[in-house]
């Protein structure tokens, strides 16, 4: 794995889409597999789902304890 296949990748997910539908979307157009998500957005919502990638993925713990906003 090269330095360029890792990173975070901060998606504005439109409604409609899954996260998982936004990972996959990544991996196909990167050509990565090790992609996650650092939260699951629910489907009619919209926002920022950061995907980390490569070595990024050991991230997760951290971000995913981190404060969220919600804005309805």
């Amino acid at each position: 794995m090269t330095a360029a296949s890792s990173g975070i990748l901060v998606v504005d997910k439109t409604a409609g889409a899954t996260s998982f539908d936004a990972v996959a979307r990544a991996r196909s157009r990167l050509g990565v597999r090790r992609i996650g998500h650092a939260g699951t957005l629910d489907p009619p919502a919209t926002g920022v789902l950061p995907l980390l990638i490569g070595e990024a993925t050991k991230l997760t713990p951290y971000l995913m304890d981190q404060d969220k906003e919600y804005v309805a």
